[in-house]
């Protein structure tokens, strides 16, 4: 039921479709905390969606390649990325994929730096390249996760390194449901690549992540950053799937974290004070 859920997500913004997808298969439905959604583009170009129990409308708009719908009354707008906006940018979508674990369990494994080398190994880590330095993490004045400071030997950083390299993490959670990433170019020092996740909630244990890519050109093509982002997340699909619970815990004291685990006991703090219960094992 709607009015069950908190005003911060209800009268926010999710995508909930690539716009190529619409493009390909015309219409199509897509469910967003539970209520489904029919997606059409109109003759005139601008894309529909329509509550598909009620039959109302509901907001909807275009932007960065995603179909973006809110069931409330938006808030706020759309969230920026302004590294979009950089023309030596490879600006694309990198893939939807679905997945049977909470929509904040996706966000918190995707802020989990101490898994790199034994889920993504020979690519973001290798053993014996395990430990996980002391970084920075706060919540900014505009309300924002901010992790700092975050070093990574990684083999095969991105698909334009050479060689392995010591990389640069920075991690922002902008909203419940999306987490940006920034982390430096093999080629370009000084400047970053950066990966949007923006996790739609479909119900309380059953997501789907979608991905915006703002890589730099040099050296590499836009499909090739697609299939990177793809072979990576694809990999988390089998571990977040056997989380226990599938819903994240808010409680400090439900699971026990390491100080590499700074990041999660932040942003579990955050969404504590927004009161956010949606996909979460509220505290007792």
């Amino acid at each position: 039921m709607l009015e069950e859920i908190e005003p911060v997500l209800r009268d926010d913004w999710h995508a909930v479709l690539e716009s190529e997808t619409l493009a390909r298969f015309g219409p199509r439905v897509s469910t967003l905390f539970g209520t489904p959604l029919r997606l059409e583009r109109a003759e005139g170009g601008a894309v529909t969606a329509t509550d598909g129990t009620s039959g109302a409308a509901v907001a909807v708009q275009e932007k960065y390649g995603l179909i973006w719908a809110c069931l409330g009354s938006p808030s706020r707008p759309v969230v920026e990325f302004p590294e979009c906006a950089e023309p030596d940018r490879h600006v694309i979508t990198g893939g939807s994929v679905g997945v049977n674990v909470s929509g904040l369990r996706a966000v918190e494994n995707f802020l989990d730096i101490g898994h790199f080398p034994f889920v993504h190994t020979g690519y973001l880590g290798i053993e014996p390249h395990a430990e996980v330095k002391p970084y920075r993490v706060e919540i900014t004045a505009e309300n924002e996760v901010l992790a700092t400071g975050c070093r990574f030997f990684q083999p095969v950083a991105s698909p334009t390194a050479e060689g392995g390299i010591e990389a640069d993490y920075v991690y922002r959670v902008v909203r419940p449901y999306t987490v940006v990433l920034g982390k430096s170019n093999p080629l370009r020092p000084g400047r970053m690549d950066f990966i949007a996740l923006m996790v739609q909630p479909v119900g309380p244990e059953r997501c789907v992540a979608h991905s915006l890519l703002a890589y730099l050109k040099d050296g590499i093509d836009a499909a090739t950053v697609r299939w990177f982002m793809q072979l990576i997340f694809l990999q988390d699909k089998p571990i977040l799937e056997n989380q226990v619970p599938l819903r994240l815990p808010l409680d400090p004291r439900a699971e026990l974290m390491v100080r590499s685990d700074a990041s999660s006991a932040v942003y579990r703090r955050w969404l504590r004070t927004q009161n956010i219960r949606y996909g979460a094992v509220a505290p007792a």
